[in-house]
């Protein structure tokens, strides 16, 4: 008899009841034997517990007594899921009954397979690409991230330009498939990251590991976005620059990150000034934020800290070798199709 692997679909929520009301009947019609769903709730006080009681009570839900933020809120909920896969999902992503089976089974071709993603599209506009994740994920050699369809603000139409599957550097954590024994394997998320970025120091430290992150052509599926924090929440911003400066801390080997970090630094002063001229003092006031915390917590070690005497093969697959800042903002270089394909590692 073939083995069918265990696969969980879970939903972190926090006072999400909309976007459970809206999403979760198409999460539902999932076709995929041995799935199980599930809901992780991090003490939600909207009654978006009692909705899920009341209106799906085969659906199993998790309670953290706290709002322990993405990271810490998965890492929890976890912990009491016994699967073969997870899927990390959004409560704000609508899917398509047969979204699980392409991914999987590209997941099942290859052991050294970690993680991988859908297509992700948007829930507003469908025949455009959504701004976490596109068509998969990658970094330059600053810790600046983009996505194939996805660079800084500017976001591609689809017109199947990115139809090919292959490897990525990360995998949006909007619609994210690990292995377990991967998971476990790699601690799960660093709690520390509260939120954003978390996927990305996930997927890089499995890729230090020696493990692979895929891009699934085959599946794709529609996030609203901005469901916790819109885009210009400045609490966001400070995140995001605060853990993409944890996350080149961690994963980087030393001897590049005493160069890199300080280069990426002055970069981030580029964003300070843009976001003063455009009047926008509380973001600017983030980064710099950021980078405090960074420079008073630059020497805390922590146990998913990547400086434990580790090399790993470097450089990384989906690593851009150059700055995707000045090929976006100097360069007007605005889609992925753009950048030389020889310029990735």
């Amino acid at each position: 008899m073939t083995y069918l692997p265990k696969v969980a679909v879970v939903i972190l929520n926090w006072n999400g009841i909309k976007h459970l009301r809206q999403f979760l009947p198409s999460v539902l019609s999932s076709i995929c034997p041995n799935l199980e769903i599930i809901i992780g709730d991090n003490a939600s006080t909207d009654g978006s517990v009692e909705f899920i009681e009341q209106e799906y009570p085969s659906i199993r839900i998790i309670k953290n007594d706290q709002n322990y933020g993405f990271t810490g809120g998965y890492n929890r909920v976890l912990s009491q899921v016994e699967a073969d896969y997870y899927i990390l999902l959004n409560s704000d992503v609508e899917v398509y009954p047969g979204w699980i089976a392409p991914v999987i089974g590209l997941m099942e071709s290859d052991p050294l397979i970690a993680v991988a993603a859908p297509k992700i599209k948007s829930y507003l506009q469908k025949d455009h690409f959504e701004h976490a994740g596109a068509a998969g994920g990658f970094i330059d050699k600053f810790g600046y991230i983009f996505c194939r369809g996805r660079m800084f603000y500017e976001i591609e139409q689809d017109r199947e330009q990115y139809q090919q599957s292959g490897e990525v550097f990360w995998a949006s954590g909007a619609s994210m498939f690990i292995k377990k024994h991967c998971w476990d394997e790699a601690n799960g998320f660093d709690d520390s990251f509260f939120a954003h970025m978390e996927e990305i120091d996930l997927c890089w430290r499995l890729k230090n590991k020696g493990y692979k992150v895929m891009y699934c052509a085959e599946s794709e599926i529609f996030h609203l976005g901005g469901g916790t924090l819109n885009v210009e929440n400045p609490f966001k911003t400070y995140l995001n620059f605060r853990n993409n400066l944890s996350l080149l801390k961690k994963n980087l080997p030393f001897w590049r990150a005493v160069y890199i970090i300080p280069i990426r630094i002055c970069l981030d002063l580029m964003a300070i000034f843009r976001f003063l001229n455009e009047g926008k003092r509380k973001d600017a006031w983030a980064v710099s934020r950021a980078h405090q915390y960074f420079v008073l917590n630059l020497f805390k070690v922590r146990k998913q800290n990547a400086w434990s005497g580790m090399t790993p093969k470097y450089p990384l697959k989906g690593i851009y070798k150059g700055s995707i800042v000045w090929e976006f903002f100097v360069k007007k270089k605005k889609h992925f199709t753009d950048l030389n394909r020889a310029d990735f590692y």
